[in-house]
């Protein structure tokens, strides 16, 4: 049965969140978007990352790439048919097309992001009949933690930006 979006969560998207939420932070602590993603295959989870643009001064170096390397990585193949990967906030359209490349099975990401989002806020990339495969999406769990997250961090460099031009 295909899952519908936002169908209610059970408990192991809740508990697979819970830990993106905490390797989010490591990006944070990094100076980077706190942004986690966590994949899982037979309920084992083989890939882990967090933001690491600006560490690795990578534009491509978001939390899903690097969780997408990793997991194909132990899998050994690109193919990722069987996996769910668990992302704290919407994917931009470069994660959502290598999710979709990946043919990753199902995607459950927090919150929305109105502004770069390619799932369903400006694009539907995973959807997308003209594409050879599309993906199950959960949305919205643990949406207010993620979405808290982000707008403490967004709102500390907000601080820290006026404090330095006050210097200036």
């Amino acid at each position: 049965m295909k899952r519908l979006m936002n169908e209610m969560p059970n408990k192991s998207d809740k508990e697979y969140m819970q830990i993106a939420i905490d390797v989010a932070k490591i990006a944070e602590e990094n100076g980077d978007v706190p942004i986690g993603a966590v994949i899982v295959y037979q309920d084992q989870i083989i890939g882990k990352a967090y933001n690491q643009r600006e560490q690795l001064k990578d534009p491509t170096a978001h939390a899903e790439i690097i969780a997408l390397t990793q997991a194909a990585a132990f899998l050994e193949s690109w193919r990722l048919n069987d996996c769910t990967i668990y992302v704290t906030l919407e994917p931009c359209p470069m994660c959502a097309g290598a999710l979709v490349l990946a043919r990753m099975k199902r995607l459950v990401y927090g919150c929305d992001d109105p502004k770069t989002g390619a799932v369903k806020s400006l694009y539907n990339i995973v959807h997308d009949q003209r594409l050879n495969h599309r993906l199950e999406v959960t949305s919205g769990v643990l949406a207010a933690e993620c979405s808290e997250l982000l707008q403490e961090f967004f709102q500390k460099r907000r601080t820290e930006n006026t404090k330095d031009n006050d210097l200036k």
